[in-house]
């Protein structure tokens, strides 16, 4: 069972100690023995892994085998739901994106840092943070010193809290807002969209797959089927 999935025979030994496994019966001389229910349950898991990540994978297999199967399905919603809400961030992206042209540099609807926080529900020390990377560019009051962001800084604000959502680490996002706001346009994004777009398909197909394998897994454990 573990030369299949090129694991090694202590992994298997700690899925089923964890709990991702159901406890497997033992021979006289204390030997595991593992059953096509065992096989079964590692392929699920491996299935739901990709899709689900390690840690939420695992808690579905315990949940399962603690006779909690609504507790999994309630796990399994949750990250169908992260899924819908990172698909509509991508979507933002793309309508905040879209919309850069249209914010003039002088615009109006200038900000100080504490609103723009609340608005992004984000800390006033990571838009510093995002300055020193060279992501926003705020002017200061020469009055009170304080900082203050135009219209078009808070179109960047928006895209760099939006870009960090999608999973995209400052050091990449810091070139990318700079050339599009030299060359004023949205062309350097777009091969980062289309990855973005590319690995939130990915994560689907893999979580559609992970369901169909925890499915064959329940349908194997009772047989009878649902309300049987």
């Amino acid at each position: 069972m573990a030369r299949e999935h090129g694991l090694s025979t202590q992994a298997i030994r700690n899925y089923e100690e964890a709990g991702i496994l159901p406890e497997a019966e033992r021979t006289p001389h204390g030997y595991r023995v593992y059953t096509p229910v065992h096989q079964r349950a590692l392929r699920a898991f491996l299935a739901l892994v990709a899709g689900h990540g390690h840690r939420t994978a695992a808690l579905i297999m315990r949940a399962i085998h603690d006779g909690a199967t609504d507790e999994a399905l309630r796990l399994i919603d949750e990250s169908h739901a992260q899924l819908l809400d990172d698909r509509r961030t991508l979507q933002a992206v793309e309508a905040a994106l879209a919309g850069l042209d249209a914010v003039p540099d002088g615009g109006s609807g200038s900000t100080l840092i504490g609103p723009l926080a609340r608005r992004l529900g984000i800390r006033p020390a990571t838009l510093r943070a995002w300055e020193r990377a060279g992501l926003l560019q705020p002017s200061r009051d020469p009055r009170t010193g304080y900082r203050v962001y135009s219209a078009a800084d808070v179109r960047d604000a928006l895209v760099v809290w939006q870009l960090r959502r999608g999973g995209y680490p400052l050091e990449q996002i810091a070139p990318l807002i700079a050339h599009v706001r030299l060359a004023g346009g949205v062309a350097p994004v777009e091969p980062m969209l289309r990855d973005w777009r590319a690995r939130l398909s990915a994560l689907g197909r893999a979580m559609l797959a992970g369901a169909a394998a925890l499915d064959a897994y329940l349908a194997y454990r009772t047989p009878e089927g649902p309300g049987e």
